[in-house]
């Protein structure tokens, strides 16, 4: 038998801010304290209140259900429009935060960006740091084959757990969540170091033009012990090529190489 969903009204039809405490009330109201807790539970996965618990059940599950049992649930039950719905949004909201966080970064930097923290792997990597494994509901079958643990599963959760915030409170909670648990967990440096070493082209090409190697200074730390703010000066051929500052020395320097490899390429096309 098909399970009772709410109702969710559309963005203009939602109650303000202020009524959101009054509603999630009332539908506690008739709650089990099994659901009680599993509502707490997934409160603190998501960091915020929630109204419609079933919503976010919705979210995490998994379309191995619709296949088992005598009497499976129909193939819409399963999360995988909340996961469309969520995908579209995770993408929006990222976009908009790099667009802001890297004013003078151009489309392909953003897009490569954007693609690095969207993508399956690293919503995966998301999910398995918030414990998501342990709340989506799938098959036996698929549990015993470290379902709860496969990359592609964690991902589509977590889109659909988007997709559910979004419904249930609308844009600037679904916002809030995709910056804090997702755009917050990465260190872009980190992830452009992943996939470019720029320290290691910046000295191969020093050493096509016969020049000494790189020299990286560290010309400020900053901020306490556990988070340290780091700037880095390169130095090529006797000249330096910016700064860079990042929450890491090896992120610095990979940010301010591919500094200086930029303004080397632009040089180049210059002179040509």
């Amino acid at each position: 038998m098909r399970d009772a969903q709410p109702t969710i009204p559309h963005a203009h039809q939602r109650p303000t801010a202020e009524r959101y405490r009054w509603a999630r009330w009332w539908t506690m109201r008739s709650e089990s304290s099994v659901e009680r807790m599993r509502r707490s539970q997934l409160e603190d996965l998501i960091g915020a209140p929630i109204v419609h618990l079933s919503m976010y059940e919705h979210a995490l599950r998994h379309r191995s259900l619709c296949r088992d049992g005598v009497d499976p649930l129909p193939p819409i039950e399963s999360n995988e429009r909340l996961e469309f719905l969520g995908d579209a949004i995770l993408g929006a909201v990222i976009a908009e935060a790099l667009y802001f966080t890297y004013p003078e970064e151009q489309e392909g930097f953003l897009t490569r960006v954007r693609a690095m923290i969207v993508n399956g792997k690293a919503l995966a990597e998301v999910a398995l740091h918030l414990g998501l494994g342990a709340y989506v509901s799938m098959s036996d079958q698929m549990r015993r084959a470290e379902g709860a643990h496969n990359a592609s599963i964690l991902a589509d959760a977590l889109e659909a757990i988007i997709g559910a915030h979004f419904l249930d409170q609308g844009m600037p909670a679904a916002r809030r969540f995709v910056l804090q648990r997702i755009f917050a967990h990465w260190d872009v440096d980190e992830l452009l170091a992943q996939q470019v070493n720029y320290k290691s082209r910046l000295l191969e090409f020093a050493q096509q033009n016969g020049w000494d190697q790189p020299r990286y200074d560290i010309l400020q730390e900053e901020g306490p012990s556990h988070d340290p703010t780091f700037t880095v000066q390169v130095r090529v051929n006797h000249r330096s090529y910016g700064t860079a500052t990042a929450k890491s020395k090896k992120a610095a320097e990979q940010r301010v190489a591919r500094m200086a490899l930029e303004a080397f390429m632009q040089d180049m096309s210059q002179t040509r």
